[in-house]
């Protein structure tokens, strides 16, 4: 099996000095879809899959665009061998780029909330290092939790949030502060202007990694004042009440 990690660009020169000696090809490049892989690699099995970056703990999410049955035995050993890097979720090849919006940037996008979850800490008197260990360690447990319960997010926060508690509070003021609408707005903007069009790379809209895997300076921006946080919220919430119970279901 041979595994193509290169730029998506150089696909056909790659292609011409390997495919001679591949027997099955694997490929997790960005925006370079089926079509264009096996016109690559004519005559044997080709896969796409994308990796998120904790595969690199075996803890990560793979998203494996379904196709037609090659060869039963090899197909049955791909999906077993990027099963062992986390878990593995087949999803139809125009859904591929959607997908990779939320779990491939997702890293960064946990990074961020992390960051800001130790700086209201640090805030108010917690060492970061302490505040680290603890928001970290919250948002594992959380996703481990949310997992062995079906990944029903609301019933886990309603479990946290008393009526009128500390919790709800907070999550109020995070609704406020235009959450959700970000989220949304973040995978807008991996996906170009034509958000939502799972369009990949060989066509027009066709574009490089997204922006959102590349490094970001969180002390080079301007951080807005909370006036203009609230009030941005609130615009990006109007018209958007469809952001705000989004449905939940699993790919596969």
């Amino acid at each position: 099996l041979v595994v193509l990690c290169h730029k998506p660009a150089q696909l056909r020169s790659v292609a011409a000095e390997v495919a001679p000696a591949a027997k099955a090809v694997a490929s997790i490049l960005a925006m370079t879809p089926l079509a264009r892989l096996k016109e690559s690699y004519p005559g044997r099995p080709v896969y796409r899959l994308i990796p998120s970056l904790p595969v690199e703990v075996r803890a990560g999410a793979v998203v494996q665009a379904i196709d037609e049955p090659q060869q039963e035995s090899v197909d049955a050993q791909v999906r077993s061998l990027f099963a062992e890097l986390g878990t593995l979720v087949a999803v139809d090849e125009a859904l591929v780029d959607v997908a990779m919006g939320l779990m491939s940037c997702a890293p960064a996008y946990v990074a961020l909330v992390a960051e800001a979850q130790i700086d209201a800490g640090v805030r108010r008197g917690i060492p970061a290092g302490q505040g680290a260990e603890l928001v970290v360690q919250t948002l594992a447990g959380t996703a481990e939790l949310l997992r062995r319960r079906g990944h029903d997010t609301l019933a886990l926060r309603r479990e946290v949030s008393s009526p009128g508690g500390v919790t709800a509070r907070g999550l109020a003021a995070l609704e406020s502060g235009g959450l959700r609408a970000a989220f949304s707005d973040a995978l807008d903007a991996v996906l170009g202007a034509g958000g939502g069009s799972g369009r990949s790379a060989g066509g027009r809209g066709s574009r490089a990694w997204p922006s959102c895997c590349s490094r970001v300076e969180p002390s080079r921006a301007r951080r807005p004042s909370g006036a203009h946080r609230r009030s941005a919220g609130a615009r990006r919430r109007s018209g958007r009440d469809a952001v705000r119970s989004p449905p939940r279901g699993q790919l596969a």
